[in-house]
Formats: structure tokens, C-alpha cells, sequence
């Protein structure tokens, strides 16, 4: 298996377990903007022993600076678009469109990246996206057409930021960027967007204890998403290491239904092996 292959998968482990905490905070109503605003403050916190730890000092030039503010920006942006959408539109619809960003990805690393779109790597993310797709269920939307639609864009967008936040992060490795500096510089963009969030949206800024001990976990396990992303990108093309790394859904699929949160359906399963033949394609892409 290659290096960055293996790191991609870490960076789906991660995220799968980062679904699963999410989805179990998301149970009860509370501020998503102080959820966002502590992580990024965990992952701040981690980031700067990471860079430390390394040995390179905390040296960051201007193109360090703008590309990690471009990429936090639509990482941070990202995640709010899809808590938001959330909130008028199904989860399974919402997850479903936010995972899709893969095609994205692949389409964005071939025109801007110049990364070429082989049979291989078309496969492998048409197999995802079919994943994906099984795992949507239908049930009933909002009573409102044009409140539907509105917040159904919105998942879209999220999509799409997340797709351009990929593609700034393996442009980032090409022109050299240190990555760790650049998740460094991310950190702080997810407290300001987190905070932002919570006063204008949610007229505040409370903690709670609940808030601070899932924000401590999300904020562990997001920085090891980011990190082994950004090792996979910096050994991988974008258009193969990404798509692997977004199918975590297969992991918080099956923690959530061995911890009995949702039911494993034939459906699900045909989900998994679809996901797992996508993989094994992309592996060898």
C-alpha cells in the first residue's frame, strides 16, 4: 500500500469518529458555534505542540499566511454551512450532498492542478458517490418549497467549500508551504468563525461543561483529520488521497450501529461494499 494511501485512510478513520461525536452532540440543542469556536481552540492548542515538536519553529511567511487563511476559511465556512443546513433539511440528504464534494475534488485537481483524470480514478469516485447515494433515505422535507431549496443550497455550498478547501491545501504542498504551519494557521480562523457564528446566530457565547468535553474530543480527533490529510497531499495527488479520505462515512456507519445508534439495513450494506471497492480502486489509481 502506498504511504499516502495509508495516511488518507487514518485522516477516514479520524473523520468517521468525528461523525459519530458529532451526530451524538447534535442530539440534544446546543450552540454549534461555541462547538466550532472550542475545537478550534483544542486544535490550536495541539497544533502549536505539533509544530513545536518538529522542531521548525513557528516561521510563518506570507504565502504560509494566505494560503492557511484561505484554506481555514473554507474549512470553518464549510462546516457551518452544513451545521446550518442541518437545521431545515434531513441529515441523510445533508450528508449525502456534503460527501459528494469528492467529484468535485477529482474535477477541480484536473483543470487547476493539472493532475490527470484517469479511467481508474473516474471509476473509483463514481463507485463512492453510488456509496453515498444508497445511504440516502427519503423522508419529508421542509413544508416550505422555497425554505427547502434555500437550505438545500446551502448543503451545496458546503460541498463546494469543502472540495476548493482540498485543492487549496494540495496547492499549498506544491508551492512548498509547510502544512503543519498551515493547520496552524487554521486553528484560529475556526475560533473566529465559531464565534462569529454564536453571536450573530445564536445571540451568544455560553459554555457549558458538555460543550467543553465534546469540543475537547472533536478538537483531538479533527487535528489528526487534518494532519493525515495534509501527509497524504503532501505524498499523493489530491485527486486520489481526497476521496479516499471522504468516505468516512463507512467508519461512522458502522460505529453508529454497533453502538445502536441506527440500524445496519441491506441497503447500508451494499453501501459498505461499494465504499470498500472504491478504496481498493483508488489505492491503486
Amino acid at each position: 500500500m502506498k504511504l499516502s494511501v495509508g495516511f488518507a485512510l487514518l485522516s477516514l478513520l479520524f473523520a468517521g469518529l468525528v461523525d459519530v461525536v458529532f451526530k451524538r452532540y447534535a442530539r440534544i440543542d446546543r450552540s454549534r458555534g461555541m462547538y466550532v469556536l472550542g475545537m478550534g481552540v483544542v486544535w490550536t492548542v495541539i497544533q502549536c505542540l505539533i509544530v513545536l515538536a518538529s522542531g521548525d519553529g513557528f516561521r510563518i511567511d506570507g504565502q504560509t499566511l494566505a494560503f492557511g487563511l484561505g484554506a481555514g476559511l473554507l474549512i470553518s465556512l464549510a462546516n457551518l454551512c452544513l451545521i446550518e443546513s442541518l437545521t431545515h433539511i434531513d441529515v441523510g440528504l445533508a450528508s449525502t450532498i456534503y460527501r459528494l464534494n469528492t467529484i468535485g475534488v477529482v474535477v477541480l485537481a484536473a483543470i487547476l492542478l493539472a493532475e490527470p483524470l484517469t479511467a481508474v480514478k473516474t471509476t473509483g469516485v463514481l463507485l463512492g458517490a453510488a456509496a453515498v447515494t444508497m445511504l440516502y433515505e427519503r423522508s419529508r422535507y421542509a413544508p416550505h418549497q422555497r425554505l427547502f431549496a434555500l437550505y438545500f443550497w446551502l448543503a451545496v455550498l458546503a460541498s463546494v467549500l469543502r472540495a476548493c478547501f482540498g485543492i487549496v491545501a494540495k496547492a499549498a504542498a506544491l508551492h512548498g508551504v509547510d502544512l503543519q504551519l498551515l493547520l496552524l494557521v487554521n486553528g484560529p480562523v475556526w475560533i473566529v468563525a465559531g464565534g462569529v457564528y454564536a453571536v450573530l446566530r445564536e445571540r451568544g457565547l455560553r459554555v457549558t461543561a458538555a460543550k467543553v468535553k465534546y469540543s475537547l474530543v472533536s478538537g483531538v480527533l479533527i487535528c489528526g483529520v487534518a494532519n493525515f490529510l495534509m501527509l497524504a497531499l503532501t505524498l499523493g495527488e489530491a485527486s486520489v488521497v481526497v476521496p479516499i479520505a471522504n468516505m468516512s462515512f463507512l467508519v461512522a456507519l458502522l460505529i453508529s450501529a454497533g453502538l445502536g445508534m441506527e440500524r445496519l439495513t441491506s441497503r447500508k450494506l451494499v453501501a459498505v461494499a461499494l465504499t470498500v471497492t472504491a478504496i481498493v480502486v483508488l489505492a491503486h489509481a
